[in-house]
């Protein structure tokens, strides 16, 4: 086995060799962004006390959009656009930009995009004219698109399926983003704008997931739109989406509400008002339909998150120890055999580990560990912090990190501030440095405190674990990760690990691995401004997923009850919300959509009803099997150590697993950034360590705990009070 890995890292050094000897044409180096435009000032939404309760102002732009136009550049009231900005009109399928200056900002444009013989202008805004599309569904389920010329002849269509399922697709820019909106047509209706006899009267907003720092445009296809709700589309649903309610693309939430309603509004503009828009959408379409519909009215009317988080910003609370977790693991406490043993890994990580689950990345850890002066070995096994977040840490909390893909020239990497921060400056204050403000934290936070209590791991490892863990340096401290690219930009290799280089470490084992403390004003802006989910929140929702778990996913189901607890503390209730699970082979969205159209119905037609009076007699939480048999429904079969109630059914079924500051003895609700501190004596007084008694390590646990360490009965110190 050591031969083995003493040859890898050879291999991988010769093969960069090979790979950098070798002419490359970088797909994406001839649409770069070349020059940065300088923002204008735009209107920014008041966000005092919290943004629900600032009212947004009348719209400015006169929709509908006309065919061949463009929509709207800026925003209604998300403040002034964000630069450098990605152009993905092309990889949309819907040709280059329009020009829009000849200063070299933006994307080039050519007078011809296959040839890329002359460039004739370039494109900072990515802006392109509204159009339509039609298509028919093949007998094999694809969608082909039909010309203007195949009007006439569409019933004698090769392969098409008898009746003929016909799409009608309009696209276009709004804010920037590229704007979708799908619907069945009828043969007479081919050319058509308006015409809408298929339509229920029904409105589905598709939400998008994925984890994006903003800079970009986004991709959206019609086709895809059409296909992923092809079964409600058929049955008569109308379908709106855009790019920029993807979160691959932005985690800016008051961007992201205010692209759909501008999306929505000039929907209503054709089509006229629906009886009701449902959400749809997975993992950050999710938490961007919680969030979403927290802080606006009028945009959603119900919700189907899909693998859901409360928020973006919770989960990087946890997520962000993965790797110092990983480090710890793998180079810190290297000698202690405990940790190579993946179950024991849960007792600090708390999301879920398998032993003899195959990493895909397994073959980094020896290199890693052989750069560093060690003696190399696999793993053997994995964890949800490996199998669902390797690589995102860094993505999302380095500014020196970017995008693997050159979307942008050198001179534009080198001027930019690449993280997830910087899509939030509307919000958070720049430092000294001039980075924009992070709300991570881990001041006085005791890792492994609860496996401590229940005498799972002992004093001395929870003192070395704490001393030694560390935290993220500085962002201005902060450089990128050895990566090399031998297979291309999609296999990258990480020479470097864990973000090693990324965190605070200390040169001899008497001292401590300093701590990172956030600034308050930053955790105070992104309450204030809607980016964490505080609960307030009364519409109708079916929170939808499948158990992954078992897989490692990072989708993990303790998320959904983040968000009913959330909602419990600010309502007295989680009525208007029910939880389903069930295994891969079967999708509940179907029924949800059916149970969620029973339920805004009767609100539309008894206007009197509360959200919790009108939710269906027969809708509970639910848990199901892979054939869509109900294992357990009703009000207890959730419950567990989230709620400190004894374990219902469907928990049993489905095992729900905690995260780092819930095993640091946080609470389940997942949302405090920075905890209240009281010192490490008067935690020993209050029964913090259980029966275990501390009391002759108190002096080291002082030193590594210098400013104390968190008292999680409390509030967040960053949470305004007047929310």
């Amino acid at each position: 086995m050591k031969k083995i890995t003493l040859v890898i890292p050879f291999c991988i050094a010769i093969i960069a060799l090979l790979y950098l000897s070798l002419p490359y044409e970088d797909p994406y180096e001839h649409r770069q962004v070349v020059g940065v435009a300088s923002a204008e000032d735009n209107y920014l939404l008041p966000i005092i006390p919290h943004v629900r309760l600032s009212s947004r102002p009348e719209e400015t732009f006169q929709f509908p959009i006309k065919l061949g136009e463009v929509g709207p550049s800026h925003s209604l009231y998300s403040g002034p656009k964000q630069y450098p900005f990605y152009c993905m009109t092309i990889d949309s399928k819907i040709g280059q930009p329009l020009v829009d200056n000849q200063q070299g900002l933006g994307v080039p444009v050519y007078d011809d995009l296959s040839k890329r013989n002359e460039i004739i202008g370039y494109s900072k805004d990515c802006l392109v004219p509204s159009h339509l599309k039609f298509y028919y569904l093949s007998k094999d389920n694809h969608l082909i698109k039909l010309s203007k010329n195949q009007f006439a002849y569409v019933h004698n269509l090769p392969n098409a399926k008898q009746p003929l399922a016909l799409f009608r697709a309009e696209q276009g820019s709004i804010n920037r983003f590229i704007y979708t909106i799908a619907m069945a047509i009828t043969p007479e209706e081919l050319g058509e704008r308006v015409k809408s006899s298929v339509w229920n009267k029904k409105l589905i907003y598709q939400f998008n997931g994925g984890s994006g720092i903003g800079f970009r445009q986004g991709r959206q296809k019609a086709t895809k739109i059409i296909s992923r709700r092809l079964p409600q589309i058929q049955q008569g649903y109308a379908v709106i989406s855009s790019s920029g309610n993807r979160t691959s693309y932005t985690y800016n939430m008051l961007i992201a509400e205010d692209t759909a309603r501008r999306v929505k509004l000039h929907f209503k503009s054709l089509f006229g008002e629906p009886l009701y828009t449902v959400g749809i959408g997975g993992s950050g379409g999710g938490l961007a339909q919680y969030l979403i519909g927290q802080n606006s009215q009028g945009i959603l009317d119900g919700l189907i998150p899909q693998y859901s988080y409360p928020d973006m910003l919770s989960q990087t609370i946890y997520t962000l120890d993965c790797d110092l977790l990983n480090n710890y693991f793998t180079f810190r406490d290297r000698k202690n055999s405990r940790w190579q043993q993946w179950d024991q890994r849960q007792l600090l990580e708390g999301m879920n580990t398998l032993n003899d689950f195959p990493q895909k990345i397994a073959f980094l850890q020896p290199v890693a560990q052989l750069m560093a002066g060690m003696v190399p070995s696999f793993p053997e096994g994995n964890s949800e912090c490996i199998n669902g977040y390797f690589g995102l840490s860094t993505f999302i909390h380095n500014p020196r990190q970017g995008f693997l893909r050159s979307f942008f020239s050198k001179a534009v990497v080198k001027q930019t501030n690449w993280n997830y921060w910087e899509d939030m400056a509307w919000l958070f204050e720049r430092d000294e440095h001039g980075l924009v403000q992070s709300t991570w934290d881990n001041e006085g936070v005791q890792y492994g405190l609860r496996a401590l209590k229940q005498k799972q791991i002992t004093v001395s490892e929870f003192i070395h674990i704490n001393k030694h863990i560390g935290s993220w340096k500085p962002q201005h401290e902060m450089k990128a990760e050895s990566i090399i690219t031998p297979f291309g930009r999609k296999m990258p290799l990480w020479i470097s690990l864990w973000g090693s280089d990324n965190i605070t470490q200390v040169s001899h084992d008497t001292q401590v691995a300093p701590r990172r403390s956030a600034a308050l004003e930053a955790i105070k802006a992104a309450y204030r401004g809607g980016q964490v989910f505080i609960g307030r929140l009364d519409l109708p929702i079916i929170d939808v997923r499948h158990y992954l778990e078992e897989k490692l996913d990072m989708h993990h189901m303790s998320a959904s009850f983040s968000a009913r607890l959330r909602l419990q503390q600010a309502n007295g209730h989680a009525n208007n919300q029910v939880i389903w699970v069930a295994k891969r082979d079967y999708d509940p969205s179907e029924l949800a959509f059916s149970m969620m159209d029973s339920w805004l119905l009767t609100l539309k037609e008894e206007p009197t009803l509360s959200v919790s009076q009108a939710k269906p007699a027969q809708l509970q939480d639910i848990c199901f099997d892979e054939q869509g048999n109900i294992i357990a429904q009703g009000k207890s079969v959730w419950d567990g150590h989230w709620n400190q109630r004894a374990e219902g059914e469907c928990a049993k079924a489905y095992a729900i697993f905690s995260n780092s500051r819930i095993q640091a003895e946080g609470p389940w609700q997942g949302s405090i950034f920075k905890c209240q501190l009281i010192s490490v004596a008067q935690a020993i007084a209050q029964g913090f360590y259980g029966s275990i008694n501390v009391t002759d390590h108190l002096d080291e646990l002082k030193t590594i705990f210098a400013s104390g360490v968190c008292d999680y009965r409390k509030e967040d110190a960053g949470r305004p009070n007047d929310i």
